[in-house]
């Protein structure tokens, strides 16, 4: 993982937890204590944060520092690789059951 990978996924959870509480950025950057221009850019990766940043935005959102360094894009890969393995799975048990009625009744 690069550094670039990191600022993407902080500032992507920045917005999204953000959003969560529908604050605007001017009420986040208040509520940490940052002005409204280096938040928009903390938001937009042109801009790193200091440790301390991050455990306000942490305790502001109510979640633990690691949580904004998690990738949400995980998670759904893997929801969607199980989904089509189920599907997979499910098409397999199908024609092989449609197979054994077709040879027991068409037979």
């Amino acid at each position: 993982m690069e550094e670039a990978d990191l600022r993407r996924i902080l500032s992507s959870n920045i917005k999204y937890y953000r959003s969560l509480k529908s604050w605007s950025q001017v009420v986040l950057a208040e509520k940490i204590g940052i002005s409204t221009n280096f938040l928009a850019d903390i938001e937009t990766g042109k801009s790193w944060v200091s440790s301390l940043t991050l455990i306000k935005l942490a305790n502001c959102f109510g979640i633990q520092v690691y949580e904004l360094f998690k990738s949400k894009d995980a998670p759904n890969d893997e929801i969607k690789e199980a989904v089509k393995s189920f599907v997979s799975d499910i098409s397999v048990t199908f024609e092989y059951a449609l197979n054994k009625i077709s040879q027991k009744y068409l037979a």
